[in-house]
């Protein structure tokens, strides 16, 4: 496979026409390899407009909405991320060269030995991979952003308490047939910014109710 002219296509044919026009982000999508962060008997469909099933029953975002929660998020290089999934790997290696540092919470050890040795590859030293509970609190925080990849009847207090003063999460929320990604901030204001649906992410607590 031509794995450069199909980045290409991926930007011109799925991202851009979902909104995603920040050149800063397509620019990273055409530098990073997608190919190289999904399962090794699943790489010929690295840039298919799909969920991914990773075998341990979680997902591979389809790059569509990585790219939008990515814009929607609007880092700064000084930013922190925590990304919620270490399922989101192909994220992960995208949000590193976007900010100063990204750490991912994984449930999963093996999930997150395999992630870490994807972004070692990768040459990526400003992102690891964390085993832990999901929403519990993490000794890294607070945050400037955090990304989840699954979504929540409404967004967790144990996540959204995690935010810096000027923090923000993206996560999508709601029921089946409609969920929508909203953005939120540390004062608890809530945006719907497009509609999309994801399984439940794993551990979902008591949330707010926006």
């Amino acid at each position: 496979m031509d794995w450069e002219n199909a980045r290409y296509l991926l930007v011109e044919q799925q991202i851009r026409p979902w909104n995603v026009l920040n050149p800063v982000i397509l620019e990273r999508i055409l530098k990073t390899r997608r190919e190289d962060f999904v399962p090794q008997d699943k790489k010929e469909l690295a840039f298919v407009d799909v969920e991914l099933p990773l075998g341990n029953g979680q997902l591979m975002l389809a790059p569509k909405v990585e790219a939008r929660f990515l814009q929607e998020i609007e880092l700064k290089t000084t930013d922190k991320l925590l990304v919620v999934g270490a399922g989101a790997a192909y994220m992960v290696a995208l949000a590193a060269g976007l900010c100063a540092q990204v750490v991912s919470i994984e449930s999963d050890a093996a999930q997150a030995e395999f992630t870490n040795a994807q972004l070692k590859a990768a040459g990526i030293k400003n992102a690891r991979v964390e085993v832990g509970d999901a929403l519990a609190k993490h000794a890294s925080g607070p945050f400037d952003a955090i990304i989840a990849t699954g979504s929540f009847a409404a967004i967790p207090v144990a996540l959204q308490s995690q935010l810096a003063p000027s923090g923000r999460l993206i996560a999508i929320v709601g029921e089946e047939p409609i969920m929508y990604a909203t953005l939120v901030t540390a004062d608890a204001s809530a945006r719907q910014v497009f509609d999309y649906n994801l399984p439940r992410l794993q551990s979902e607590t008591v949330a707010f109710d926006f």
